[in-house]
C-alpha cells in the first residue's frame, strides 16, 4: 500500500472513530494535517497571523461538518476545500480594502516543510536534485507570484507545493479535471510571462 493509500485509509479510521463519538480522533487529525493545511493558506495569503486564523477556523469547520462527512473524497481533500475557499474569502476582503501586504517570499512553505517558492512551479530543466536556485531567480518568482491572478497562484500551489493530484485539486476547486490541468497550463504560462526573459 503507498504512503499516500496509507493517510487515506488512516484518516477514514479517525474519521469513524470520531463519528463513534470519539474526541480524540480529532486531535490526531488536526496534529496530522495542520502544517499542510497552514503552509497551503500561508502561500495564498502571505500573512503568517491570517494564516494562522483562517487554518483554526477551518478545522473548527471541519469540526462541525465532520458528522456529515460521507466520504466521497478523501478528508485531507475536503479539508483543502474547506480552507481553500475560507482563504478565498480573506482573500477577497483584503483586496476589497487594498490591504498591502510585505511579506519575505522566499522563506518556506510551513516550519515543517522547507520547500521553497522556488518549486512552485514546474519547469523544463532537470531534476530539483540537480538545480541550485539562486536567490534572484526566487526573487523573480516571487514577484511574479503576486503579479498573476488569485486562481493562477492558487492551482499553481495545490499542484506544485502541496503535490496534489488533478482529481484532488479537482475536488478542492470544485471544478472538472480538464479545468484543472489547462488552468495549470495557463497559470505556468503566465508566471514565465510575468517572470519575463529571467526565466529559463
Amino acid at each position: 500500500m503507498s504512503t499516500k493509500a496509507q493517510e487515506v485509509a488512516l484518516d477514514r479510521l479517525l474519521v469513524d472513530r470520531f463519528k463513534s463519538g470519539d474526541d480524540a480522533a480529532f486531535n490526531e487529525m488536526v496534529s496530522r494535517h495542520w502544517d499542510r493545511i497552514y503552509g497551503m493558506v500561508h502561500q495564498l495569503l502571505r500573512n503568517q497571523q491570517d494564516a494562522e486564523e483562517v487554518t483554526q477556523d477551518a478545522f473548527i469547520r471541519a469540526h462541525r461538518g465532520l458528522g456529515s462527512f460521507r466520504g466521497e473524497a478523501a478528508f485531507s481533500t475536503w479539508l483543502y476545500q474547506i480552507a481553500t475557499n475560507l482563504a478565498r474569502n480573506r482573500y477577497w476582503y483584503w483586496w476589497r480594502r487594498r490591504r498591502d501586504q510585505t511579506v519575505s517570499f522566499d522563506q518556506p512553505v510551513s516550519d515543517s516543510n522547507s520547500t521553497p517558492l522556488s518549486e512552485v512551479f514546474s519547469t523544463d530543466m532537470a531534476t530539483p536534485g540537480d538545480i541550485t536556485v539562486n536567490q534572484e531567480l526566487v526573487d523573480h518568482i516571487a514577484l511574479g507570484m503576486e503579479k498573476i491572478g488569485a486562481k493562477h497562484r492558487e492551482v499553481l500551489i495545490l499542484r506544485n507545493v502541496k503535490n496534489l493530484s488533478y482529481e484532488e485539486i479537482a475536488e478542492v476547486l470544485g471544478i472538472s479535471v480538464g479545468t484543472v490541468k489547462s488552468r495549470i497550463a495557463r497559470a505556468r504560462e503566465s508566471l514565465r510571462t510575468a517572470i519575463g526573459k529571467d526565466f529559463k
